[in-house]
């Protein structure tokens, strides 16, 4: 029957076991992943069964690190995501975040779109450290991502993202809004409903403070168009933005994508 290992396809025994597979291929292995799930005790492998032999603490060759890194994805998503291409405007507290996470579960290309440059105030909640003040997000996001997973192809664009530059937008499949500036949010929101009705807008609304973290909600406010947050907590005097609740908050939009590629791109 047909198996993967380490995202190979190998040929193997019926009613083979795991562990078996281990001494066939002469494997040093101190995490066996079965489909996705790290397990602990022997079982027999069915057709198609995906098992990732890793060994702790020995860093892989390239050849070798994409499949291992892929090896707790849910069986068959990981094609999907690779294909996928996202737009995040704005590397702030949202931006950073959701970039962070989009680039660990592999999506193939983003495209970060930001013109400033760290400062301190950026710290309490956005995915930068002390080192990186002055530098610009765009710039610093590129390198961490890399870091992460350098199989993703990453854009940039050190500047305000604006009608005459849109057509930087025109190869994606969604669009993530991640500004600050309620101006700004609701032009390009508007814009792309307009004028980009082909891709996938996801926004948010409300996430200052520390209130309950289970109101922040992802709402689907018609066709291909998407906003997150609790609606109600905008950031303004006497109530900032928290670290905790500005990363629930990027990740509902993080899920969110990744559902839309694996589900309906």
């Amino acid at each position: 029957m047909k198996i993967f290992v380490n995202e190979i396809e190998k040929e193997v025994e019926d009613n083979i076991s795991v562990f078996k597979i281990k001494d066939i291929f002469n494997r040093c292995s101190d995490v066996v992943v079965v489909n996705g799930f790290p397990i602990k005790e022997d079982k027999i492998l069915k057709e198609n069964d995906k098992v990732t032999l890793i060994e702790k603490g020995k860093k892989p060759s390239m050849n070798e690190l994409e499949s291992l890194m892929i090896a707790r994805h849910t069986p068959k998503v990981h094609e999907k995501l690779k294909r996928g291409r996202v737009a995040i405007l704005g590397l702030g507290g949202l931006g950073s975040n959701i970039a962070i996470s989009l680039s660990r579960i592999g999506v193939g290309k983003l495209i970060l779109v930001d013109y400033d440059v760290v400062e301190p105030s950026n710290l309490n909640r956005q995915q930068y450290f002390i080192d990186d003040i002055g530098k610009y997000k765009t710039e610093v996001m590129k390198e961490y991502i890399d870091k992460i997973n350098p199989f993703i192809e990453s854009e940039i664009l050190n500047a305000y993202i604006t009608k005459e530059n849109m057509n930087l937008l025109d190869e994606v499949d969604i669009v993530i809004e991640a500004f600050d500036d309620p101006v700004c949010k609701a032009e390009i929101s508007n814009f792309i409903l307009l004028h980009m009705r082909d891709k996938y807008l996801i926004a948010s609304s409300g996430m200052a403070g520390y209130y309950d973290s289970n109101i922040i909600t992802t709402k689907k406010i018609r066709e291909k168009f998407y906003i997150c947050g609790d609606f109600v907590n905008e950031a303004k005097e006497g109530e900032g933005l928290m670290a905790p609740r500005v990363a629930i908050c990027a990740n509902h939009m993080a899920n969110l994508a990744s559902k839309i590629l694996i589900d309906y791109i």
